[in-house]
């Protein structure tokens, strides 16, 4: 019987394998094996090259089963993130959680969302240098435990020093504008207010200690922390400069005079929130609640003033006779509190003071290169996020993702909310609070007085925001 084979002489060179093919009529069967119609058989003449072939087989084999791996290491792990975070919805709905927030941090800037933005209660007016460390680690497990994480930390991941931070300013929509940068899938925000560079405490235990207060994220993820008060204290644009000279800052400001109302509006909510100290306690300073409003709430370049109504280092009972003369200036009304006796413009007065923003912005340009800082327009921002959401993504450098899709406009409140693939975030009640009914003749005169002021910030900036005059 004749038998037709084919080997390896019959093929290309190149080829790396010997085969022979055989028809079926030149095999010998037994009765137990089913005839089929030809056997192959296979072997190997160019042994490197053909574990070159393995090797490539194997690595893209190894390679596709990693990725599924970590496909479903990252669905497990939001999966267990949001279940988290039902289970302490569903918990802070029966419990009514309800937390007082510092002035001097995060309820100058807090949310609320389907998961707890939740801080700890510290007493109205505690100073900066008065957070002992005892109730920072009270705050840090008020915190962790009422608030799950709002994106899971992942293998490969890291805590980086951010590479932008929104630096002011206050009563502007700093926190607003962290929430909504947040949408963005490249972006990573630190909780609360970090306060590194403005307070010496915390500058003092170094960049590792600020590094951890960042959040963990991805390699190409973009960090960011913000902490309104660096804008106004004058040691900030050099100590961020030496972290990272090529950072890039968000300044985010308002009308000077609308923020000022607002600032005016914070502070007296504040100040009736806090229980009144005994009366006896001032007997000596009540005579000089009369005059409070004349003399200077806030220096415009102290970074203390700017933060605080109360002086670090003070022992308890000059604390106390402080702060009735300021819960005293609280309730009078922004008109006397803005306008001196004699009709002059009370520069001194903490609200004002921080609107007159060029007497803070020429420090950061005197540090910072101008195309490293980006002004928001936080009256925009209100009215129509999108446009200056974009301006950001653009400076960031960061792929266009965010647009109209992610807001929808609450009526009840008043303003626009934030909707993402797995829930809505709109500002807590303290935010977009009303503002106290002031003369129009007092908004007419303050205008007038800050119209010179813009125009300087306008040519520190070279930006025209066109704030009205009158």
């Amino acid at each position: 019987m004749t038998i037709k084979a084919w080997t390896r002489h019959e093929w290309p060179p190149q080829f790396p394998l010997d085969v022979l093919w055989m028809g079926r009529a030149g095999m010998r069967l037994s009765e137990a094996e089913s005839a089929s119609d030809c056997i192959l058989v296979v072997g190997v003449s160019r042994p490197k090259l053909a574990a070159a072939f393995l090797t490539v087989a194997l690595i893209s084999l190894f390679l596709t089963f990693h990725i599924l791996y970590d496909s479903a290491l990252y669905s497990l792990h939001a999966a267990a993130a949001a279940a988290a975070r039902e289970a302490v919805d569903s918990s802070s709905s029966s419990s009514s959680l309800d937390l007082l927030v510092l002035d001097n941090g995060i309820d100058d800037n807090s949310y609320e969302s389907n998961s707890i933005d939740a801080v700890a209660a510290a007493p109205f007016g505690t100073p900066p240098a008065a957070v002992t460390p005892s109730l920072q680690l009270q705050m840090a497990a008020a915190y962790n435990t009422a608030s799950p994480p709002a994106k899971a930390h992942f293998p490969k991941t890291s805590r980086q020093l951010p590479q932008a931070i929104i630096v002011g300013v206050r009563k502007c929509g700093t926190r607003a504008l962290l929430e909504m940068l947040f949408l963005h899938p490249q972006i990573q925000k630190a909780a609360g207010e970090v306060h590194f560079f403005d307070r010496d405490d915390n500058y003092s235990k170094g960049l590792e200690w600020y590094r951890k207060k960042m959040p963990y994220s991805f390699k190409g993820q973009v960090t960011i922390e913000k902490s309104p008060s660096y804008f106004v204290t004058p040691e900030v644009p050099e100590r961020i400069f030496a972290m990272n000279a090529s950072v890039r800052l968000l300044v985010i400001v308002r009308e000077p005079v609308t923020r000022a109302i607002s600032d005016y509006a914070q502070l007296r909510s504040h100040a009736s929130s806090t229980p009144s100290p005994p009366t006896s306690s001032f007997s000596s300073s009540s005579s000089s609640s009369s005059s409070s409003s004349s003399s200077p709430s806030m220096s415009p370049v102290s970074s203390n003033n700017v933060n605080s109504f109360q002086s670090p280092n003070s022992s308890t009972s000059t604390s106390l006779q402080q702060q009735q003369p300021q819960q005293q200036q609280q309730q009078r009304s922004f008109d006397e509190l803005a306008i001196r006796s004699d009709g002059t413009i009370n520069e001194s007065y903490r609200p004002i003071a921080i609107s007159i923003y060029h007497m803070h912005m020429y420090r950061w340009l005197e540090v910072f290169e101008r195309r490293q800082i980006l002004i928001v327009n936080g009256d925009q921002l209100i009215d129509d996020p999108v446009p200056q959401l974009k301006r950001i993504e653009s400076f960031l450098r960061l792929e266009s993702h965010i647009g109209r899709h992610n807001f929808y406009f609450n009526h009840t409140k008043g303003f626009y909310c934030m909707r993402s693939d797995s829930e809505e975030k709109c500002l807590k009640e303290s935010k977009g609070r009303r503002h106290p009914r002031v003369s129009p003749m007092v908004v007419s005169k303050l205008r007038r007085f800050f119209s010179e002021h813009n125009r300087k910030f306008y040519d520190l900036v070279g930006e025209d925001l066109g704030w009205p005059e009158e």
